[in-house]
């Protein structure tokens, strides 16, 4: 007992005796990355004249962060209206780019350019529907002053007229709601003295359809009833398959995100036609147009469509280049907008 006692007592006071471990020494601190900030000129792209120095602009700042900031000195330029450019022969910069990945030193300088009063996409896409939805809807009615007196506020004896003004109003108010619903602009805005060379298009190519669709004298389709069934199926099918391809677009692209991305075939078969088209919205569109021409059997019809087709034919192009530029992997089996023929 007493040799175990005396163990107990050494084995105590060797461990009291044994030092404390060493706390580790706190690092020192790290010191914060100096930050190189530039300064921004710009210059008038025309006169040269210096419009704004900004001093100590953040090396992350975007163009549309420069752009409010000029924007503040500057309130009658707001940034939909500005365009900035490297060189004053140079593309616009985006507004997503970065003012430390530009091909700029610390003293950067811009030249602005003034794009004019500027009106947002969607605001042109309503009033440019909403206009043919109206005037056609005066034409079918026969309000006083577009026929003869005795016609006024009377109505066609032809089936085919009135299908014709149903298929008309459903294919604008369809063009409506996408825009309220659906559609996602990648472009915000555009130059306001356009909506005007824009909408006499369309609205006096509504009147002009009208007012023989709806004439007194105007004549069914030569085929008749089978004719007008048969558009009438092409008109439906596009318009069907134009919303699918609207509505897959619009999934391709999240809320606030500039990213392209290319679009595929999805489980809605009318989206399918992806595999051979980059465009298949102009695809169905001019289908759709197609089937009203073969079912008005209308001259005014069928040059609104060539003259569309034509149109999209060059937006489709344009679309379709971008696309092979910008994805080394995009699919080659793909056409602008009629498979394998253009």
């Amino acid at each position: 007992m007493d040799a175990l006692a005396l163990e107990a007592k050494g084995a105590k006071s060797e461990s009291a005796a044994a030092p404390a471990p060493s706390k580790p020494r706190p690092k020192p601190p790290q010191k914060a990355k100096r930050i190189v900030y530039f300064e921004v000129e710009i210059l008038d792209i025309k006169t040269r004249e210096k419009l704004l120095l900004l001093d100590k602009v953040e090396p992350t700042a975007t163009i549309l962060d420069i752009k409010s900031l000029f924007h503040k000195s500057n309130p009658h330029w707001y940034p939909a209206r500005q365009s900035l450019c490297l060189d004053p022969k140079g593309k616009p910069l985006r507004d997503e780019e970065i003012l430390q990945e530009l091909p700029v030193g610390t003293t950067a300088t811009f030249y602005f350019r003034d794009l004019g009063a500027q009106i947002a996409w969607g605001t042109v896409f309503l009033i440019e529907c909403i206009g043919p939805l109206v005037i056609y809807l005066l034409f079918y009615f026969r309000l006083p002053l577009i026929y003869a007196p005795k016609y006024e506020f009377t109505a066609s004896k032809h089936l085919v007229v009135h299908i014709a003004c149903v298929c008309h109003s459903f294919h604008y108010m369809k063009r409506i709601l996408e825009t309220l619903f659906v559609h996602r602009f990648s472009h915000g805005t555009m130059p306001f003295r356009n909506i005007f060379k824009i909408c006499s298009y369309y609205w006096c190519s509504a009147a002009w359809m009208a007012y023989y669709i709806n004439h007194p004298l105007y004549t069914p389709p030569y085929y008749g009833e089978k004719q007008v069934k048969a558009a009438l199926g092409i008109f439906l099918f596009c318009q069907l398959g134009s919303f699918s391809i609207h509505v897959a677009l619009r999934n391709l692209k999240l809320p606030g995100c500039k990213t392209k991305k290319i679009p595929y075939p999805t489980k809605n078969p009318f989206t399918w036609i992806f595999a051979l088209v980059s465009c298949p919205n102009y695809t169905y569109e001019m289908g759709s147009w197609l089937g009203f021409t073969l079912m008005t059997q209308c001259v005014p019809v069928l040059f609104f469509t060539v003259v569309g087709f034509i149109q999209m034919t060059v937006w489709a192009k344009g679309k379709h280049r971008s696309y092979l530029k910008e994805f080394k992997q995009y699919p080659t089996l793909r056409s602008p907008i009629l498979p394998f023929i253009l």
